[in-house]
């Protein structure tokens, strides 16, 4: 039989063993690259809004409270849109996300012009949605912009034939569709912005494009142009302050 002290000799002997195993296994995790417990990599530190070049955050951060979820459309136009990507040139895409569009709810990005975004920042943003959001080609499909003024009589009679079964004779609306000359509508949209839904339509919302308003009828270039100045006809001089009908309930 083996001694007490020869036992308790022994077993020290193997708890010596397996924490040297365990130091060992230890030592060799730490030099196969797993990083010491509270140790930040490269990943944990944030970048500073200006390094950021991943267009999903980008577009994330900026774009998608207005233009909803990949582009498809929220309170504005759907930048995904194949046919507004068709007609709407890169520089006339930059040049609205850097200096913002005047008379409309779309700031300026650009530091330069008071925004947060790099000049690097909004070519990712102009370059990728080109890239993602492809456009389709749209033969026939009148210009982005107008080449010459309309004429709101000769749209009265084009929003007749192309509008009115949506937004009423009249334009105040209709189960279908919204009234389009209603005043606050008007005072924030710009005429190019009324000429881009037209021709662009609203997919989001169900409003069709240029061609498809009427059955093998699409709108020419100018019955677009007459149209949006048959609109611009009903804008209010100042939007939003008092008029002569309602001066008495003003100083009420």
């Amino acid at each position: 039989m083996s001694s007490p002290s020869s036992s308790s000799s022994s077993t020290r002997g193997v708890r010596a063993h397996v924490v040297a195993c365990i130091l060992s296994a230890m030592a060799l995790m730490l030099c196969a690259g797993c990083k010491p417990p509270g140790k930040p990599t490269t990943a944990d530190i944030e970048l500073k809004p200006e390094e950021v070049r991943d267009f999903a955050a980008l577009y994330r951060q900026n774009c998608v409270g207005c233009h909803g979820q990949d582009g498809k459309g929220n309170s504005a136009l759907a930048l995904a849109n194949p046919v507004y990507l068709a007609i709407a040139s890169d520089e006339v895409i930059r040049r609205a996300t850097a200096s913002g569009v005047r008379d409309s709810l779309m700031p300026a990005f650009a530091k330069s012009s008071g925004g947060m975004l790099t000049d690097d920042q909004i070519e990712i943003l102009v370059h990728e949605m080109r890239a993602r959001w492809k456009a389709k080609e749209a033969l026939g499909a009148p210009p982005y912009a107008a080449n010459e003024p309309g004429d709101p009589a000769r749209g009265a009679a084009a929003y007749a034939a192309f509008c009115a079964g949506c937004h009423g004779p009249e334009g105040k609306g209709t189960k279908k569709g919204s009234s389009i000359i209603d005043d606050s509508f008007l005072a924030l949209v710009t005429d190019q912005s009324l000429r881009t839904t037209v021709i662009a339509g609203r997919p989001d919302l169900g409003h069709p494009d240029w061609r498809n308003y009427v059955p093998d009828r699409p709108m020419t270039p100018q019955e677009v142009t007459d149209v949006v100045a048959w609109l611009d006809a009903h804008r209010k001089a100042n939007a939003g302050q008092p008029y002569p009908g309602n001066e008495q309930a003003q100083k009420n």
